[in-house]
C-alpha cells in the first residue's frame, strides 16, 4: 500500500534563490518568492501605465506574444524536448 522512504530519499529543502542581508538580519529568499515578487511587481506596473492611458493592455498582451513567440520555439518552454537546439 505505502512504500517506506529509503534513507538515501531524504526530503531535499530547497536552495535559497538569493540570500538578503538588511539591517545586520539574514534572510533566505526562495526561488518562488521571487518569482511571485516578480509577477506582483509586473501586474502593479502594467496596472498603472494602463490606467494612465501608457500602455493598451490588447497591444501588450500581443508583444508578449511575440515575445513568447520569440524566446521558445513552437511555444515550448526551454526544458522540453527541444532543449538541445539553442536559440
Amino acid at each position: 500500500m505505502f512504500k517506506k522512504k529509503r534513507k538515501d530519499e531524504k526530503k531535499k529543502t530547497p536552495s535559497p534563490g538569493i540570500i538578503m542581508v538588511k539591517d545586520g538580519v539574514k534572510r533566505e529568499i526562495s526561488f518562488e518568492e521571487l518569482a511571485l515578487s516578480n509577477t506582483l511587481s509586473l501586474e502593479a506596473l502594467v496596472r498603472v501605465l494602463s490606467r494612465n492611458g501608457s500602455v493598451d493592455p490588447g497591444e501588450l498582451l500581443d508583444e508578449m506574444e511575440k515575445v513568447k513567440d520569440d524566446r521558445f520555439r513552437d511555444g515550448l518552454p526551454p526544458d522540453s524536448d527541444h532543449n538541445n537546439v539553442t536559440h
